[in-house]
């Protein structure tokens, strides 16, 4: 008889963000996986695992007064589980904005393309 739950097919990136979404209640969580990108690289050979590389798009409250570093380090802490199993995660690109630096960059990006439009 097969089982009402099925299992995921993105174990990592279900991991990813259910302990990001818990950690960090983020307004905006994008994850990419790229590893397809990564899969002929030499440290990827013999790996079976899908999900080796992530990029992250992370918008949260929780990184009002941290710079940059620092939030990659609650990052990587929240992850260090994924990062250190066989076929985990190798490699992460993280953009990891406030809520208002994500409105700046979304103002300077509409007035760069109103510039290029006229």
């Amino acid at each position: 008889m097969a089982s009402s739950a099925a299992a995921s097919n993105t174990p990592m990136e279900d991991a990813i963000r259910t302990k990001i979404t818990d950690a960090l209640k983020p307004s905006r969580l994008e994850i990419f996986n790229d590893s397809a990108k990564h899969a002929h690289h030499q440290p990827m050979v013999g790996s079976t695992s899908k999900e080796t590389h992530f990029r992250l798009v992370i918008t949260s409250d929780a990184f009002r007064s941290k710079m940059q570093p620092a939030r990659h380090r609650i990052i990587y802490q929240l992850l260090k589980d994924e990062m250190a199993q066989e076929g985990g995660i190798h490699a992460l690109q993280l953009r990891t904005m406030t809520p208002e630096e994500e409105q700046r960059r979304q103002e300077r990006e509409r007035a760069a393309n109103a510039a290029e439009a006229s």
